[in-house]
């Protein structure tokens, strides 16, 4: 049994793991201290200015900053005196696939040299099978118990994900007990096991729904093909309680700054030790060829042809993050379809509601505005590339009037396509049959 006690606890990383750890501890009854290196932001941060979109998350960060349970620092010396440290620094991909671990390495020889010894290290960041045994020789210290803690955060459900998880696991030989406990009050399940199995865990669960969405993906093709419709399909399969239907809706492809990176390390992981995992490889390649399949709807709305050149065609973009409830341009297939069509000669404006015109530098190949009506404006056709349930109470009529050819292809069969019929508008969905 975990004991139960308030901790003092580090986390290493003011970024949207370790925001969310810190946050959420401290909401929990610990006293926590979050350590970055970028100073404005640790500034920002402790004047209660929270940098990302996520929703419940500033008023936990004023509610700790209040309390005084919640402070951040540019100093990993403030973390000499805590019970628990977890390490919550990226883990990028490299140029090969693997997990790019140099920013996570230097953090751990930083604490070894200032940490009292019985300070439980945690890795929260996302690992390649391995790291957390790794812990001692790069900490320089064997007094230091390290565990691995997985995290299963959705962008936009962060902190719902964190209070109310489905699942805690932690992975080591020692230490286990402390951790636990600072989750005592979630009343969760917790995974007990050993830390290659907690690591191979956390990458075996996101490319098993990267999976999913590729198998979605190829199945609304085939769907298109014959003549059935894939919202009806994917209804039936997760009905049946071996499936379930999360993670099976059709769209323009899989992004965000896990997916992607977590396939292609579990990837490399395998291929390190002589395995090809020739499923992964595939649901790669489907994800690619997604982008061009919806590239290849909008050349056929376009040119009556899917190989037709959009070249100096106007076509507005709705949505650019990777999906609705997050701010996150990271690997937004929206971004992909878009870089394909700047390449051969379109035109690009998008709207986005997280992403205003101030920002829009960060989008190469399109002009962004902070009015959909804008996007519309003499278009040969719109395409919905993120599922923003606001798209829906757009004014369509007004859209129409705006538009050059009102056509739109619906990349996440978010519209009514009758609903838009009624004001002149054609609609195209993703393995939908085309009435």
């Amino acid at each position: 049994m975990a004991e139960e006690a308030e901790r003092c606890v580090g986390v290493v990383g003011a970024g949207y793991v370790g925001l969310t750890t810190a946050a959420c501890l401290a909401h929990l009854g610990h006293r926590v201290r979050c350590a970055d290196i970028d100073e404005s932001k640790v500034d920002r941060l402790n004047r209660g200015e929270v940098p990302i979109s996520e929703p419940g998350l500033p008023e936990l960060v004023a509610g700790g900053l209040a309390s005084g349970r919640l402070r951040f620092t540019t100093s990993a010396a403030g973390l000499r005196d805590t019970d628990v440290v977890f390490v919550c620094v990226p883990t990028p991909m490299g140029e090969r696939g693997e997990a790019d671990l140099r920013a996570l390495e230097a953090v751990l020889r930083e604490l070894g040299e200032l940490l009292s010894p019985g300070t439980v290290l945690v890795l929260k960041s996302t690992v390649p099978v391995g790291t957390t045994a790794r812990v001692p020789a790069l900490t320089g210290r064997d007094d230091l118990p390290a565990v691995s803690n997985p995290e299963f955060l959705r962008e936009g459900f962060a902190v719902r994900d964190f209070l109310e998880p489905d699942r805690i696991v932690l992975g080591g030989d020692r230490g286990l007990d402390r951790v636990e406990s600072l989750y005592s009050a979630l009343g969760a399940p917790v995974v007990r096991t050993d830390p290659a199995s907690a690591e191979l865990g956390k990458y075996a669960c996101n490319a098993f729904l990267a999976l999913k969405l590729s198998y979605a993906n190829e199945l609304a093709e085939l769907c298109e093909q014959v003549g059935a419709d894939v919202r009806h399909v994917t209804t039936t399969m997760g009905m049946d309680d071996r499936i379930g239907p999360a993670f099976l809706r059709p769209g323009p492809g899989w992004g965000g700054s896990c997916l992607p990176k977590d396939v292609a390390a579990l990837r490399r992981s395998a291929r390190d030790r002589g395995m090809r995992f020739g499923l992964l490889q595939a649901a790669e390649h489907t994800n690619t060829g997604q982008h061009e399949r919806v590239v290849r709807k909008v050349q056929e709305l376009l040119t009556g042809s899917p190989y037709g050149s959009p070249a100096g065609a106007r076509i507005g973009l709705l949505g650019l993050t990777f999906k609705a409830g997050t701010d996150d341009l990271r690997d937004s297939p929206a971004l992909a379809i878009a870089a394909r069509l700047a390449e051969r000669g379109a035109v690009l404006t998008g709207y986005d509601p997280a992403v205003p015109a101030a920002k829009g530098g960060a989008v190469a190949d399109v002009h962004v505005v902070d009015d959909p009506l804008l996007v519309a404006k003499d278009a040969a056709a719109l395409v919905v590339l993120t599922e923003w349930p606001e798209f829906r109470e757009l004014d369509w009529a007004q859209l129409a009037e705006l538009a050059d050819r009102p056509a739109v292809v619906d990349t996440r069969n978010l519209l009514d396509a009758d609903d838009l019929a009624r004001h002149g508008f054609s609609c195209r969905g993703i393995g939908i049959p085309t009435r």
